[in-house]
C-alpha cells in the first residue's frame, strides 16, 4: 500500500466532503419575504448559477400566496396546481432579473418542508434557500417553521434569510 492509499481523513462531521453545487433552489410561495430571500440570495451567490424556484402546494390548504391576486377554490386540484405554476413562474422571474438561471417546478407536498426536500433529492441541489418569518414566543414554537424543519431534515446546506425588523 503506498502513502498516498494509507493516507485517509477522518469521517467526522467537521471533515464531511461539500456536496456537489448544483442547482441551487428558492421556495418560493409568492410571499414579500420569499422574493426578498431570492433578492438577497443574489447578494450572496454567484450570478448566473442554476436555480430551481419552487413553489409547493397542496389542495386542501394551498400553501402560497397566488399570483396576480387570483381567488380559487382550494378543493379544485387542477385549479391549484394551474395557480402555483404561475405563481413559480413569478418567482422564475425575479430570480432572473436577480442575476440566476431559473427554472420554475411545482411540487405537490404535505408538509411544505418535505415538497422541498425531495425536490433537492430528486435534482442533486446542494442548497436550498428560504425566507424565514422569524416568529418569537410560545406561538412561534408552536406554529413551526417551514424554514426551521427544511434545516433540520435536509442533510445539505440550506441559507435562511431573515427580514430585518
Amino acid at each position: 500500500m503506498s502513502d498516498a492509499q494509507s493516507t485517509t481523513q477522518p469521517t467526522t462531521a467537521a471533515a464531511a466532503p461539500c456536496p456537489e453545487v448544483g442547482p441551487a433552489i428558492f421556495a418560493y410561495d409568492g410571499s414579500d419575504l420569499a422574493a426578498y430571500a431570492i433578492e438577497q440570495a443574489a447578494r450572496q451567490l454567484a450570478p448566473g448559477r442554476e436555480a430551481l424556484v419552487v413553489c409547493v402546494w397542496q389542495p386542501a390548504d394551498v400553501g402560497f400566496v397566488p399570483a396576480k391576486g387570483r381567488k380559487l377554490q382550494a378543493a379544485a386540484a387542477n385549479e391549484v396546481e394551474a395557480a402555483a405554476q404561475e405563481t413559480a413562474e413569478e418567482g422564475a422571474d425575479l430570480a432572473k432579473e436577480a442575476g440566476f438561471d431559473p427554472r420554475p417546478l411545482t411540487v405537490e407536498a404535505a408538509p411544505t418542508w418535505k415538497g422541498l426536500v425531495k425536490v433537492a433529492e430528486d435534482h442533486r441541489c446542494g442548497l436550498i434557500v428560504i425566507g424565514s418569518h422569524q416568529r418569537h414566543g410560545l406561538l412561534g414554537h408552536l406554529a413551526g417553521s417551514v424554514a426551521a424543519a427544511t434545516v433540520a431534515h435536509f442533510a445539505s446546506n440550506v441559507l435562511v434569510i431573515h427580514r430585518p425588523d
